[in-house]
């Protein structure tokens, strides 16, 4: 997939004023989303429990994991999963992208609408 960047807000759930914006590289290959722990930190996120994940040299690491809310292009999130990661890691997770519900449009390196999915019969 080609490699590009988002603009995004990010917010402590309990406290909006608590914001920052950030540049997100998209990594529809990485389950969670991650930011840096000092920036959550900051942001006064809390971890709520250690995930174990295996990272892209093979090895499975221990990291903390919280939850902020997000606003990435207009698609708004009262609350997704992130990481608590290294200082110069700043990806957006597949987890936050389909709740976000746009598709990652790796040609044209952007996010683009799509419709979600009900897969049941619904009267007409």
């Amino acid at each position: 997939m080609g490699v590009f960047k988002v603009r995004a807000r990010v917010w402590n759930v309990f406290d909006r004023s608590k914001s920052s914006e950030v540049e997100l590289v998209v990594d529809s290959e990485s389950t969670y989303t991650v930011l840096p722990a000092s920036l959550l930190a900051r942001l006064g996120v809390t971890p709520a429990r250690v995930v174990r994940l295996r990272v892209a040299d093979g090895r499975v690491v221990e990291k903390k994991l919280g939850e902020v809310g997000i606003e990435v292009e207009g698609h708004a999130l009262s609350a997704t999963r992130v990481v608590f990661g290294d200082e110069d890691v700043y990806l957006l997770g597949s987890l936050t992208l389909e709740d976000l519900e746009p598709a990652v449009d790796p040609v044209k390196k952007k996010l683009v609408p799509t419709e979600a999915l009900l897969m049941v019969a619904e009267s007409p």
